[in-house]
């Protein structure tokens, strides 16, 4: 299924980041920060997280009628005042809370106790409350605390030089302190990390919010930011209504933009989120996050919109009448999915949008990554704007048992680049995939069967340059306006039929494997495969050139029997072992009938090499099937040594020994043309791999030319992982294949490492050079802090960005992320230039 996607052409946005740090204290002059809920999606697959704090064991509260105990030193009674004083090591149980002092008076008249001395309050929901004087009722509903310190539950602290507590729900503290980082310990006086410094902290366990009055967030001590006013949810609330912190970002389509989200936890099981952000090019920009879990599943659905002020901008950039000029702009996604049985899931993820670069434009970081990448392809980094490539619309069914899978989906691609042309891009309606193993065996050997079926729609023709003159006049990029005559496939590749195309495919696999006494192993199998078609080509411009417009039927069948061969040789020393294993394949089947016929959606992708040395078809997908006569053979050698890892080589070829080579005939897109295979002896393919312990993996594979012994794929790859260092090369030389477009050298390397310089400091650096063009495509630098109550991390980046242009735009890009523990989300702050 993923192959359909090598349909769309897709470019990358210009894109850059500008970070803002630290100013939103200045601009704000009132803050409430709101809680998200437990189950709210995260935007950003790379979102630091603060370490798992150990969870604090709060016992049951006892019975309500439970009598108070009292141990002390020295207890005392003054009758006539109804004064009980206890004296020396104070410990008192009560309604599930010890109070522990050097002295506890309780006056029996005023129903009061005042503890004095080292006095620590202990209440069943985890909470401490230290003081030199604990003054309360003797329901603990109101009192004053001097020099009080307070310790939650979550290990956030509080301390004032008094607090006062009323109403059984306030309390009051005066000069007070509040922070979520825990003491030094080599100098608890010295001041945290972070603390809020306000001249009342209000705690409301009613409504369990805590309010500061004329606040400061100090850092290491210093104030960096001034509240008049601000808010916070108490440490036992997930999930409450309030503000967000803000978020800054510029860029040069809209200026600087603000945004104060506003959290609205509406009930336990849905909420809503508003991201109001002005910008001062293009005016007011919102965008609303509604996330509801259910019985059965969940589903979020986000949207953004926007007025432009400024259209103008987009008009020079872009041209007058492109699609980024209207007034409105927005954007619409939606995900879901839900429990059908034990073993189903029905689903959904849904992309509406006015243009393609709305969500680039505008830097709208919560509509890329994971949002739009429903199939989880690749690492997409949301923190310094990545942005997506296209849009996933698609509705599904998927079940899974023991030994069979079944996924249904219908998909339809959004283009999120000027130069996508949606006409070009197929609708998918829909696509099957169905595969299973039978529990007991038949004949005594392992019965398989898959299913696929296939039907797609497309508008228009989709061509790609395979010459240079394709290239430089861009004459397969306006297929309508070209000249038929050059639209051949001496030009240009047909990536894409217009019109309908539908497909089922069925195959059946049996095999069976005998081990002989002296260890060979003979694997006899039985391949049957079957297809059958329904075209309506439309007769656009040169489609006729690459396959027949008009409507036809298409069925073929392929049958394939053969065996494979394998002996492996073992030896065992005192060194280690080794095991040299000749492999040698069979495979008997008559031609692949009708080549370019059949379009080619699903297996336009062909790389020969170790991977697929012995399958019995090296077609990626089901719309091309190999044919005729084949022979595989190979020679694999494993040495497992002892204290210096295991080494592994595997080299081998194909052979045509009869019949049709399918490789050797070009179908609308040339799959199979310049892959090695095109050939009657093929090019060499080999594996190298070492890998002396846990820490380092060395890993060599390519393809040598068969007659000249020259390379055509070469690809080296290193990692290690230290513990505190990681670090990774990977680079690849591949030579010029003229027939798919690629019509010089390829070469290049990519690196990168991740440094833990201490508990909580990382650095990460990544970087890409095109060795054939002499230039860096990219580079990028991180570094990151991470405690138990505060996180940075600065990422900085160049590379090259598509946007529709002649030629790719340099794109750099920095990004700053930080968060205060219990204050709410992350501030991220990033944006384009």
């Amino acid at each position: 299924m993923a192959h359909l996607i090598g349909s769309l052409h897709l470019r990358l946005r210009r894109r850059r980041a500008l970070a803002v740090f630290f100013v939103f204290a200045v601009a704000v002059m009132g803050l409430g920060v709101g809680g998200r809920s437990a189950f709210s999606q995260v935007g950003n697959p790379n979102e630091l997280v603060f370490p798992t704090r150990p969870k604090q064991n709060v016992p049951p509260p006892p019975p309500g009628d439970a009598p108070m105990l009292v141990e002390a030193t020295e207890i005392k009674y003054d009758y006539s005042n109804n004064i009980v004083s206890a004296v020396g090591n104070v410990q008192i149980y009560y309604k599930g809370s010890t109070i522990e002092a050097d002295q506890v008076i309780y006056d029996q008249k005023a129903k009061r106790l005042r503890a004095e001395g080292n006095a620590r309050l202990t209440q069943p929901d985890g909470n401490i409350t230290y003081g030199q004087i604990i003054d309360l009722t003797d329901d603990y509903r109101d009192g004053f605390v001097d020099s009080l310190r307070l310790e939650m539950a979550d290990d956030t602290r509080m301390a004032a030089l008094r607090a006062d507590r009323g109403k059984g729900n306030y309390t009051v503290l005066n000069n007070g302190v509040y922070t979520a980082c825990e003491p030094c310990k080599d100098d608890p006086k010295k001041p945290p990390l972070w603390q809020v410094r306000a001249a009342r902290i209000i705690h409301d366990q009613g409504e369990k919010m805590i309010y500061f009055e004329d606040a400061k967030i100090d850092f290491f001590g210093l104030p960096m930011a001034y509240f008049p006013f601000m808010s916070t949810p108490d440490p036992t609330v997930k999930r409450k209504t309030g503000f967000l912190f803000p978020t800054f970002t510029s860029g040069t389509a809209y200026g600087v933009g603000v945004t104060l989200p506003y959290y609205f936890a509406l009930s336990p099981s849905y909420d809503l989120t508003l991201y109001p952000t002005y910008t001062s090019k293009q005016g007011l920009l919102m965008e609303a996050d509604w996330e509801q879990r259910l019985a059965s599943g969940s589903y979020t659905v986000k949207a953004a919109g926007i007025y432009q002020q400024d259209p103008g901008y987009f008009a020079a950039r872009d041209g007058a009448n492109a699609p980024t000029t209207q007034p409105f702009r927005g954007v619409a996604i939606s995900a879901g999915q839900f429990d059908l049985a034990d073993k189903w899931v029905w689903g959904w993820t849904g992309v509406l949008i006015t243009d393609p670069t709305f969500i680039a434009d505008y830097s709208l970081g919560r509509f890329n990554g994971y949002n739009l990448d429903p199939f989880h392809t690749g690492a997409i980094d949301s923190l310094i704007g990545a942005p997506s490539t296209e849009g996933v619309s698609q509705l599904y069914l998927v079940g899974r048992g023991d030994r069979s899978y079944f996924d249904l989906r219908s998909i339809y691609y959004t283009g999120f680049s000027l130069v996508d042309q949606q006409g070009q891009i197929p609708v998918i309606l829909p696509v099957l995939d169905y595969n299973g193993v039978f529990g007991q065996p038949v004949v005594g050997g392992e019965l398989s069967y898959k299913v696929n079926l296939t039907s797609l729609t497309r508008q228009d023709a989709s061509f790609d340059a395979i010459s240079q003159l394709a290239q430089a006049s861009g004459i397969c990029a306006t297929p309508t306006t070209a000249d038929t005559a050059l639209l051949t496939k001496a030009n240009c590749l047909l990536r894409g039929i217009p019109g309908d195309y539908t497909r089922a495919s069925a195959e059946i696999d049996w095999r069976r494997t005998f081990t002989t006494s002296n260890g060979m192993q003979i694997t006899p199998f039985i391949q049957l495969r079957g297809d059958v078609a329904s075209l309506d080509v439309l007769n656009q411009p040169g489609v006729s050139n690459y396959i027949a417009a008009g409507q036809s039927e298409l069925a073929r069948a392929m049958p394939a029997v053969g065996v494979e061969y394998r002996y492996p040789f073992i030896d065992v020393e005192s060194w280690g072992t080794q095991t040299i294993e000749p492999i040698a394949q069979l495979i008997l089947r008559p031609n692949e009938t009708e080549i370019g016929k059949w379009p080619n959606e699903d297996a336009q992708s062909l790389v020969f090499d170790d991977t697929n040395l012995f399958r019995i078809d090296k077609f990626s997908g089901w719309d091309r099937v190999e044919g005729g006569g084949r022979a595989n053979a190979g020679l694999e050698y494993t040495a497992q040594v002892n204290k210096a890892g295991m080494f592994n080589v595997l080299f081998g070829q194909s052979y045509q020994i009869f019949g049709l080579n399918s490789y050797t005939v070009g179908d609308i897109t040339n799959t199979g043309l310049d892959s090695g295979l095109d050939k009657p002896i093929s090019d060499y393919v080999y594996r190298i791999a070492y890998q002396p312990n846990s820490t380092y993996m060395f890993d060599i594979k390519g393809r040598l030319d068969e007659a000249t012994l020259a390379s055509e794929r070469f690809e080296v790859e290193a990692r290690s992982n230290f513990g505190r260092w990681g670090v990774y090369v990977l680079y690849g030389d591949y030579a010029a294949q003229p027939a798919l477009g690629f019509l010089t050298q390829r070469e290049g390397v990519t690196a990168g490492t991740s440094i833990k310089l201490t508990t909580n400091w990382v650095v990460t650096a990544s970087v890409s050079y095109d060795l054939f063009a002499n230039e860096f495509s990219n580079t990028r630098v991180g570094l990151a802090y991470v405690d138990d109550c505060y996180m940075f991390a600065l990422n900085v980046g160049t590379g090259y960005t598509y946007n529709g242009t002649t030629s790719p735009v340099p794109n750099n890009s920095v990004g700053v992320e930080f968060s205060l523990r219990t204050l709410g989300l992350n501030a991220l702050a990033s944006g384009a230039y």
